[in-house]
């Protein structure tokens, strides 16, 4: 597939100097990505290419490599982004792979990275080399003036890839920066003007609110179809305009686990604001929190477990009416106390501690019920975090003003090259391609398979899952074996481990609570004997090495206790065994008691199956268990649908 010089963008005349892609069509030529042909290009001439240059480029001394990068990145600023050149950049990098850090990339990883400079995302097996593929198409765009971004799935991972990689990008002349929370807006400035930035989506997310804020009051000022555009990028250029920014635009975005980022956490509203102390609505808090205490459930009000949402029932309003008459005029007034009152019962009796939130120094920590991991700086809106701070008996927290809020679908969107990497996107292609427009390529495993999917089971209750548990820990540990259990929160973790004591079963616990102490955990899970429980962190983008014994032993087996919306999630979490070719295997054990469960199901049907140990037979389990998590996978889609309709008539 060959492309123009103009494919990707860089800061100039021609994309301006913050470049993005708007949404409503004023940005020049942004919506030339959407027309790219989908399917896979031919690959063994391409490949074959690759494989002639590197003789040559095995002879280079490191001077001759250096020059060698220097006109590589001028015949791509005059020619573009084309199969020779591409075969070029991918062979040099190749060979400066292997002097450097003693890899050099497989032909799997060679379609990944030309996948994605074709703007694409790429289905990758957890274990085939995602992190290398990722360097060479960064390092390929980044020799064509583009300024890229890595988005890592936490902070731990962007200084390990970018302080492992350094050297290899310097070696063809780039600098890398890295992007952290505690890092200042000069240091910031500094780490995007690389032509490699390692970042988290998070702290990118909030430094582009902040460049916008910045970049208020300028933008729009010059109007006038192309003739205006042009006449903008004309001014910024002149001004300099962006020199305050942080970011240099958004070119492109290499996003690793990236149905994490573009799926899971789409909807998650990315808040930039100020804090504001209201002493007032402090009382007001304690007060709805009192009268919320005194109402009876099903008497007084209802609850909705799917949206997480409580209504008061009309002997819920006439009991607590003449409350309110005796207190402050704005009790009295309906609306204004059914919504307190409301949004106090959901702080009391839908948010749960240790599952949707932990308390850790005295403060309110929201659990990422995708991630399992603390949503470090997230707050809940509408005094909902203050009423869970109350009801916990921390000092509340000042209320926070929005000065500005965007979601990842919509800042992701904005990129004029978005591309990406993950082990399970199939699931999840059409969703991608629809919100996007970018399509989803797999790309071959490097050796087969070797995992063995045991039979889904399904109890009826949780104690019954964890005792079937507890005894395939003890199999497993007996025989010398590793297994990973997954769980749904934090207090089942806590739940599975007591049981693992009393058996008398060493292991490790990893949850939000342990989350500063993951990367290692996740690491040493591989070792004979082990028996590790997490939530669904899972330590995603840390590889588990197994040792010898284990590998002899059937490798790690890997338990998923959790009730994921999405066969894609179950598919994160079973994707940790059995990587590259090795022995392992996986099962799925569930409870009809898991949150899903008890939201979507008929009562009478979690009331007769909470006295089976399994539910027989083992097709009707599965049954009952399958649709409601279907079910509550389609109500994500429909509100992350629904997000994506609000924002795009509000743009």
């Amino acid at each position: 597939m060959n492309a123009g010089p103009a494919q990707l963008p860089i800061p100039g005349l021609l994309w301006g100097q913050y470049p993005e892609r708007r949404p409503e069509g004023a940005s020049l030529l942004a919506g030339w990505a959407g027309n790219l042909d989908p399917r896979v290009p031919r690959h063994s001439r391409f490949l074959r290419a690759i494989e002639a240059l590197q003789p040559a480029m095995l002879r280079l001394s490191a001077e001759q490599c250096s020059a060698e990068a220097q006109r590589l990145r001028r015949r791509l600023g005059r020619r573009g982004m084309t199969d020779e050149l591409q075969a070029v950049a991918f062979a040099l990098f190749s060979e400066l792979s292997r002097r450097e850090t003693g890899q050099r990339p497989y032909p799997t990883q060679f379609l990944a990275a030309r996948a994605m400079l074709g703007r694409r995302l790429v289905e990758m097996a957890t274990g085939e080399g995602k992190t290398l593929a990722a360097a060479l198409a960064a390092a390929t765009a980044a020799l064509a003036r583009v300024p890229v971004h890595i988005v890592t799935a936490n902070e731990y991972l962007a200084r390990r890839d970018a302080d492992a990689l350094r050297p290899l990008f310097a070696a063809l002349g780039l600098q890398v920066g890295v992007v952290t929370h505690e890092l200042g807006m000069d240091a910031r400035r500094r780490a995007y003007r690389c032509d490699i930035s390692y970042c988290t989506a998070k702290e990118l997310v909030f430094d582009y609110l902040r460049d916008r804020l910045a970049r208020r009051g300028i933008e729009g000022e010059l109007q006038g179809g192309l003739q205006g555009e042009l006449r903008r990028r004309a001014h910024r250029l002149a001004t300099g305009e962006a020199a305050d920014t942080l970011l240099r635009g958004l070119c492109m975005a290499i996003v690793d686990e990236v149905d994490s980022v573009l799926i899971d956490e789409a909807s998650v509203p990315f808040i930039l604001s100020r804090a504001e102390d209201h002493r007032g609505k402090r009382e007001h808090y304690a007060r709805a929190l009192e009268l919320a205490r005194g109402l009876v459930p099903g008497e007084d009000f209802l609850l909705d477990l799917a949206s997480n949402m409580a209504e008061l029932t009309a002997r819920g309003r006439e009991k607590t009416e003449p409350q309110a008459a005796q207190l402050d005029p704005l009790w009295r007034v309906q609306r204004f106390r059914e919504e307190a009152l409301c949004l106090a019962l959901a702080a009391l009796h839908l948010f749960h501690r240790d599952r949707h939130y932990l308390v850790r120094g005295g403060a309110v920590h929201i659990i990422d019920d995708i991630s399992g991991r603390v949503a470090a700086g997230r707050a809940w809106s509408r005094g909902l975090h203050q009423l869970i701070e109350l009801k916990e008996s921390c000092k509340p927290s000042a209320e926070l003003v929005t000065a500005a809020q965007i979601t990842y679908q919509r800042f992701f969107s904005r990129y004029l090259h978005l591309c990406g990497m993950s082990g399970t996107l199939l699931e999840g292609r059409a969703e991608l391609r629809r919100v996007y427009g970018v399509p989803v390529v797999r790309v071959p495993l490097r050796k087969a398979s070797r995992r063995v999917v045991r039979p889904t089971r399904v109890f009826g209750t949780h104690e019954a899952r964890w005792q079937f548990v507890v005894l395939r820990a003890q199999e497993i540990h007996a025989r010398g074996g590793a297994v990973l259990i997954g769980t749904d929160s934090v207090s089942d973790s806590q739940a599975l481990s007591q049981r693992l004591d009393a058996a008398g079963l060493a292991h490790v616990v990893l949850n939000a609570r342990q989350d500063q102490h993951e990367a290692h955990v996740i690491a040493t899970a591989g070792q004979p004997g082990r028996i590790t429980v997490a939530t669904n962190m899972a330590g995603r983008g840390t590889d588990i090495a197994l040792s010898e014994d284990v590998s002899r032993n059937g490798g790690l087996h890997v338990v998923l206790c959790q009730a994921n919306a999405s066969r894609r999630i179950d598919r994160q979490f079973t994707g940790r065994a059995a990587r590259r070719g090795e022995p392992g295997s996986c099962e799925a054990l569930l409870s009809l008691e898991s949150p899903p469960m008890l939201t979507f199901l008929p009562a009478w049907i979690t009331r007769r199956t909470r006295c089976a140990v399994e539910v027989r037979p083992r097709w009707l389990g599965i049954a009952l268990a399958r649709l409601p998590l279907w079910l509550e996978g389609r109500r994500r889609y429909r509100l992350r649908r629904q997000l994506q309709m609000q924002e795009h008539t509000t743009e």
